[in-house]
């Protein structure tokens, strides 16, 4: 009889350290949602590409900045917009190597085509 009770303590003292555990991560992943929607809201240009391209390939780095630059903007020092270019500076400044894929483009006839697909025609 007393073994069950010992084990039913165990049982319970793992069970509510397991709740505590699935509670922190939580309020831990609510917390970086909100941080990152106050962000994504400062964003423009493409820079809500340019913070997804840096998540995919830097999720622990970006979560942080992230974070970091959500603090700045609820403490009122970072006022205004970032534009994608802005961001894609801070997170090479950082050395976080981010590729965006850019195009020029021409405008011909009233439609936009790009350098690529002109110079391709032209051969």
């Amino acid at each position: 009889m007393m073994i069950f009770m010992e084990e039913d303590k165990d049982l319970e003292l793992l069970k509510t350290r397991k709740l505590l555990e699935l509670k922190k991560k939580f309020i831990k992943k609510t917390e970086e949602e909100e941080s990152r929607d106050l962000v994504l809201s400062r964003l423009v240009d493409r820079g809500e590409e340019v913070l997804m391209i840096a998540e995919r390939d830097y999720p622990k780095n970006t979560a942080i900045i992230v974070k970091k630059l959500a603090e700045l903007i609820k403490s009122g020092s970072l006022k205004g917009y970032i534009s994608g270019g802005e961001l894609l500076w801070l997170f090479r400044a950082l050395g976080m190597d981010i590729r965006i894929e850019t195009k020029i483009m021409i405008k011909e006839d009233g439609k936009l085509v790009s350098l690529k697909d002109k110079l391709k025609f032209k051969e």
